[in-house]
């Protein structure tokens, strides 16, 4: 499957979606329910209880919905990378490894807050890729914090993203802290306004934060999962040396770009770290920059058996999870 998708071929978007689909088959048959978090914000947690009545009774729909977002967000973070002219030749390989990787495990194929913010994070990655080519970078930065803002109302530690635009100004451009305080009152525009309701209705002291706490971090994986786990590290860990190997041949605004990338990825680690509760799902959130570096670990190798065999791994893997672990 590496071969086809090394392609700028048209129908491999179609070929992508049957790909994702039979990956996650199980999950069609068995599909993730979605439950309501503490963690998880407000705005999810209220929209997962009015849909849950009507969903409940045809749970597939939440396999389509999931499954729908994971496959919009590898087509549209895949032609972002190739706009951007980040990889040699465009081609779908971060598409593919954005399926492959979000195959891993149940938790990041349920319809979550992550992956909702996945698409919202996207469009921010996107736009901050581009702010040099903007005419108007001040109007991109107010949207771009409106868009983090909204994010947390999902989940809460989204706010972590406002770091992300911050280095990313200095990653691209020279410091101006009227864009700083630019990105500081979008991302606080959508929590006015929701202050502003709660006051007016009388809500005000009734509305709690939750998600939100530097705890220890305690994963209660088995040693298969943690397998799965460092697999995709190493992956990440090839593509780098990979994109670090290419830089030299990239023009500054690429190698930007892939900074910004690397940022991304580090930055969704992080937010591991500042939730109430520990789980698998929530490093959904790092599953799409790290995609970008699989797709160069796939791509850039000399011997085209390589790609070939470490992909037909993930794939066993998988199938192991899904179909043979007890």
């Amino acid at each position: 499957m590496t071969g086809i998708f090394r392609t700028n071929n048209p129908l491999n978007t179609f070929l992508l979606l049957v790909y994702g689909i039979l990956l996650k088959f199980v999950w069609l048959l068995h599909p993730q329910i979605p439950e309501i978090h503490k963690s998880y914000g407000f705005l999810f947690n209220g929209i997962i209880e009015v849909i849950k009545p009507y969903f409940d009774t045809f749970p597939k729909s939440y396999f389509f919905i999931a499954y729908l977002l994971i496959f919009l967000q590898a087509i549209t973070f895949n032609q972002i990378i190739t706009s951007r002219k980040m990889m040699e030749k465009p081609n779908y390989l971060p598409a593919m490894s954005y399926l492959l990787i979000t195959s891993f495990f149940p938790e990041w194929n349920v319809l979550s807050a992550p992956l909702i913010i996945n698409s919202i994070l996207i469009w921010v990655w996107s736009k901050m890729s581009n702010l040099n080519n903007n005419i108007h970078p001040k109007a991109t930065l107010f949207n771009v914090g409106i868009g983090i803002g909204l994010a947390s109302f999902f989940y809460l530690p989204s706010f972590a993203f406002a770091l992300f635009v911050i280095l990313s100004l200095i990653i691209t451009r020279p410091p101006k802290v009227a864009e700083w305080l630019v990105t500081f009152l979008g991302i606080t525009t959508p929590w006015y306004f929701l202050f502003a309701w709660l006051f007016l209705t009388n809500k005000l002291y009734s509305f709690r934060f939750f998600g939100f706490g530097i705890t220890q971090a305690a994963y209660n994986l088995i040693h298969i999962e943690w397998a799965g786990i460092i697999f995709i590290g190493l992956m990440i860990l090839m593509g780098l040396y990979f994109v670090q190997s290419y830089m030299t041949k990239q023009v500054l605004q690429v190698r930007k770009n892939w900074g910004q990338l690397l940022l991304y990825l580090l930055i969704c680690i992080g937010i591991t770290i500042i939730i109430v509760s520990h789980s698998i799902g929530y490093w959904m959130l790092a599953l799409v920059p790290a995609s970008a570096f699989i797709g160069c670990a796939f791509y850039y190798p000399p011997t085209r058996w390589i790609p070939m065999v470490l992909q037909w791994v993930m794939v066993c893997f998988i199938l192991y999870m899904q179909y043979f672990k007890k």
